[in-house]
């Protein structure tokens, strides 16, 4: 079974844009599990561009009201402390979600479009790793299609990997570079699976690329948001959540 986890970045951006709580991310949280969302996904980043910390804080409290629902909150664990975001670590330990994905993205970048380079930044992310799971916290990694890297995230404790499926996306229009990069794709994630780590994905997976990518086998959870909620714009939250709930093989959750 494969999770569909939404992430709402991009409802906190469009509220962002104006003065006060218009739209509310709790109240889209609610359409998207009532329409058979598996999970909610944020990423907060130290900018404050769309997710914030109290926003982490309220959607801890409305999963918890909500069973069999998990809440993963994304980031840069390496992201401190500034006037109004508390640090990366301290807000996970805090909010305490099922999943912490850690991303290695830089505080300019746009979005996230890269995995962890592991050989040069591993022995730093290990006690981070070690830290969240001492606290009951699953911990993935945002990862690129490497066998090597991955061999690496299974060494230093992780307990899934969140495959970056940009180039995967990217590919979408030319079928000898779809197909090789799929193969990348499903050998990654076999090898994965046979030392014993999870699989997620995520990054510009939509409604035309997802059922095929949603074919590799013990695919655990994708975590999509922007495509997602552009598709709502034009056929409402909860129906891009039961259209996306659709390509993924023996969803979890039917419709509330």
């Amino acid at each position: 079974m494969t999770s569909l986890s939404v992430n709402l970045n991009k409802i906190a951006l469009i509220r962002n844009s104006r003065e006060g709580n218009y739209p509310d991310v709790c109240d889209h949280a609610r359409i998207c599990l009532h329409a058979g969302a598996d999970g909610i996904t944020v990423h907060p980043r130290p900018d404050l561009r769309h997710i914030r910390p109290d926003d982490v804080r309220a959607l801890s409290e409305l999963v918890k009201q909500s069973p069999g629902i998990e809440f993963n909150v994304e980031g840069n664990p390496f992201s401190g402390a500034s006037d109004h975001y508390p640090g990366f670590m301290a807000l996970v330990t805090e909010a305490h979600p099922h999943q912490c994905t850690l991303v290695p993205d830089s505080e300019s970048q746009l979005t996230s479009d890269h995995g962890f380079d592991l050989r040069t930044s591993g022995a730093q992310v290990e006690p981070l790793v070690r830290t969240l799971k001492d606290r009951g916290i699953r911990v993935s990694l945002f990862m690129d299609p490497d066998i090597d890297q991955i061999q690496c995230a299974r060494d230093i404790g992780v307990d899934r990997i969140e495959l970056y499926t940009g180039p995967y996306a990217a590919a979408w229009n030319d079928n000898h570079a779809l197909e090789y990069q799929f193969q990348r794709y499903q050998q990654a994630a076999e090898f994965a699976n046979g030392i014993g780590l999870g699989v997620n994905a995520g990054h510009d997976l939509n409604l035309f690329n997802l059922a095929r990518f949603a074919t590799i086998p013990e695919l655990l959870e994708v975590s999509i948001g922007h495509a997602l909620i552009v598709d709502a714009i034009g056929m409402g939250l909860a129906n891009a959540v039961r259209a996306y709930k659709a390509l993924l093989p023996q969803s979890q959750r039917h419709p509330g």
